[in-house]
């Protein structure tokens, strides 16, 4: 059985009063008992340092920590592999995004949102352009100066489904109108970090989520992290979650609100109902 230890610290310089406190914490826990909702306690020591208490293990530690592997982890990852498997057939997505991802009842993901890459197949003319102002923040610098879409067009695309991940559903580019963007990339080549990105993600994502999130948004696509590579990342142990970060979503969402930030209905005449 897998197990987890707390173990008194600076043993050599702990006073009297913390040793105390760790062995009433110890005779808490015994006196408690067991239930099958909390870890076991498998033992104690107490005779020899260090003073230790033997916690039963689960496999994936604290729900904070899990809930971010499996953020990052499995919810990418189908996306990704999709996404690999339309390049492997010559195709390019065009149109990776928060709302193009599916998610099922029981946590499945799959990608959609394939109308660009059936009219690149069908269509004699360009469609390289992206005349939809809902779709353009998420696009590549190429396919908004009107050039032909690349496979790594859909890293770019990968970054910003990033973002909106790690800031729990902040629209792209918030203050950049639409039709603007390809001008405020040209000043800054890539999507600029939130504010508020290290108040409301684990610090120790923050640290490598946001590089991540740079390696795909590289202005020339040339310079775009690989889809093999960003597989490779996405699986490394610099997405868990440190222990004492917290959760926070600045407000409810309002649907109105994102889709306006987002760019959707801009320039068109109608409401968002």
């Amino acid at each position: 059985q897998e197990v987890a230890g707390l173990i008194l610290e600076r043993m050599k310089s702990a006073s009297a009063r913390e040793r105390q406190s760790f062995l009433g914490f110890a005779h808490f826990l015994s006196e408690l008992g067991p239930h099958p909702s909390l870890p076991k306690l498998l033992g104690v020591v107490t005779v020899q340092t260090p003073l230790m208490i033997a916690l039963e293990e689960l496999e994936h530690r604290d729900l904070l920590s899990f809930l971010w592997r499996y953020h990052i982890l499995v919810l990418t990852q189908p996306v990704l592999k999709s996404q690999e498997y339309l390049h492997s057939k010559n195709y390019i997505h065009g149109n990776v995004k928060a709302r193009s991802v599916l998610v099922g009842r029981d946590l499945s993901v799959k990608l959609w949102g394939l109308g660009l890459a059936y009219r690149r197949k069908t269509s004699t003319a360009s469609v390289e352009y992206v005349e939809d102002m809902e779709m353009r923040k998420w696009q590549a610098p190429e396919a908004l100066a009107r050039q032909p879409l690349q496979q790594s067009s859909d890293i770019w695309s990968f970054g910003i489904l990033l973002y909106e991940m790690v800031t729990l559903g902040e629209p792209p580019f918030p203050n950049i109108i639409a039709s603007e963007l390809l001008q405020h990339l040209q000043r800054v080549n890539t999507i600029k970090r939130p504010p508020n990105f290290n108040e409301t993600i684990p610090t120790c994502f923050f640290l490598s989520g946001y590089s991540i999130i740079k390696s795909c948004c590289q202005w020339k696509p040339m310079d775009r992290v690989s889809l093999a590579e960003l597989i490779r990342k996405l699986h490394s142990k610099e997405t868990s979650a440190n222990d004492q970060a917290v959760l926070r979503v600045t407000e409810p969402l309002d649907m109105e609100k994102y889709k306006r930030k987002a760019g959707y209905g801009e320039s068109l005449n109608y409401a968002v109902l």
